[in-house]
């Protein structure tokens, strides 16, 4: 056995003991079921309501390309919270001062390890459960193998961008302004179709012209990645001026605890710029989507109400941020109760969330009225304050067990989808409703937020009984 298929296979069974210490122990193995039959039944109901499956397939491809880029950035970019969480330890990817390998080498195995743990455990369960709204749409079996292949192919493409931004970062950050800054001068100039550069593009339009091209960012930036990437100091000391008292007297923060959130978000790998970018990621694939419905169906959905729901929906992200240094019983020590903690959360929250939620709206001003995006302002900010309150209440302060612990994860994907279900079939029929579903989209969105405000309020008592017994 090589070195490099050593590494692969100790990497594979390092990520399973991360995932099964982190998320519930064993029953995390029932996880790639819990998304099978979520994912099978939001196919379902999609269908129902007439969506085309091609806008579904568009979607599938923008959510994995997201789900890529977190997966990709976690092991490197958030090695503070993976400390915070697992305490001092050195995974393997990061162990070249002690092993005979190069990090580049290291990297590349990492890379492979990622493809083919998360293909097998979030991508195949999500191929499968798309196969019986595929056939009832009439999509022959080699079809639905394409699809399969671009599924993974916008999974690879998330992980290998990511990879290659930190991996420039390390060297210089102004190495990251010039491909994100010409990835958006692609989306925004006229005429160029950025999406031809995808794996997406093979399933839309499957030629050798459009493999080689939609593929080649994946070849390009897997081989980048490796290379680019240099480990940062670990026994480097940072100073930092005084911000505490500036910044807690300017949000007149009595307890302090928001303005101690917004600086452990501001002072952690990424700082304040992935709540900018986890949004940003949202707002592409939320107008990917409305394209490929407007193109199926000839009707434009309401952009406001869809941009507003997906967005706040994100918002879930910015949770993660704002909790990540956070121990579940490390307040049980002040004399501070878990429900001021919240509130001072929900503060930092609100503060990171909305504000990036509104910068996108102000960029879809490039497409559309701005009387079509109104009601995205105001759907905005009250989904993100449901989504904190059920965060809160389903979670506590350690929101990333959602993502793998299975009754958690089921527990908040069926609270979102009691919410965003109503909206999107909402923002649908607003071509042929008018305004009736606007003003319902946000009535809907008003109820939640109230919903969401008990919540927080409940979650508060819940969790301290629980780590105080």
């Amino acid at each position: 056995m090589t070195l490099t298929s050593e590494l692969f296979r100790r990497m594979l069974r390092e990520e399973w003991r991360l995932h099964e210490h982190l998320f519930g122990g064993r029953r995390f193995a029932a996880f790639p079921v819990a998304v099978g039959l979520l994912a099978a039944g939001g196919f379902a109901l999609l269908s129902y309501t007439g969506t085309p499956f091609s806008a579904v397939v568009a979607g599938l491809h923008g959510l994995l390309f997201f789900f890529g880029l977190q997966v990709g950035t976690i092991g490197l970019v958030g090695r503070d919270a993976l400390r915070d969480a697992l305490g001092d330890v050195t995974l393997l990817v990061f162990s070249a001062r002690t092993l005979p390998v190069s990090w580049n080498r290291l990297l590349a195995v990492f890379l492979w390890k990622d493809l083919v743990y998360y293909t097998c455990f979030f991508i195949a369960p999500l191929a499968l459960a798309a196969v019986p709204t595929a056939l009832a749409a009439g999509i022959g079996p080699g079809r639905i193998a394409l699809l399969w292949l671009t599924l993974i192919g916008a999974f690879a493409l998330g992980v290998t961008l990511s990879l290659t931004l930190a991996g420039a970062a390390t060297r210089s950050r102004l190495l990251v302004i010039a491909p994100v800054a010409l990835v958006v001068a692609a989306v925004l100039w006229p005429g160029v179709d950025p999406v031809a550069y995808t794996p997406y593009a093979l399933y839309r339009d499957p030629s050798i012209v459009s493999a080689l091209r939609g593929f080649a960012p994946v070849v390009g930036f897997g081989v980048l990645a490796p290379l680019l990437f240099r480990p940062a100091d670990t026994g480097a000391y940072r100073t930092a001026t005084d911000r505490f008292t500036s910044l807690r007297s300017l949000l007149r923060d009595r307890d302090g605890l928001a303005t101690r959130s917004l600086l452990e978000v501001g002072r952690s790998s990424g700082s304040v710029w992935k709540v900018l970018f986890s949004m940003g990621v949202l707002f592409a694939v939320t107008a990917l989507l409305l394209g490929e419905i407007t193109a199926a169906t000839g009707l434009a959905p309401s952009p406001g109400v869809a941009f507003g729901t997906l967005l706040g929906l994100g918002s879930f992200t910015t949770y993660s941020w704002v909790t990540q240094f956070d121990g579940p019983g490390e307040y049980l020590r002040y004399p501070v109760s878990l429900d001021a903690v919240l509130a001072g959360k929900r503060r930092a929250y609100l503060l990171l969330s909305i504000p990036a939620g509104l910068v996108y709206l102000g960029v879809a001003l490039v497409w559309y009225e701005p009387v079509a995006l109104a009601a995205g302002a105001a759907v905005l900010p009250l989904l993100s304050v449901y989504v904190f309150g059920v965060t809160a209440f389903v979670a506590g302060l350690s929101p990333t067990e959602l993502l793998f612990d299975t009754p958690r994860f089921v527990a908040f994907g069926a609270a979102l989808s009691v919410v965003a279900v109503p909206l999107l079939v909402l923002a649908l029929v607003a071509p042929v409703v008018g305004q009736a579903a606007t003003a319902a989209a946000i009535g809907v969105a008003a109820l939640a937020a109230l919903a969401g405000v008990v919540l927080q309020r409940l979650a508060g008592p819940r969790w301290e009984k629980r780590l105080r017994a």
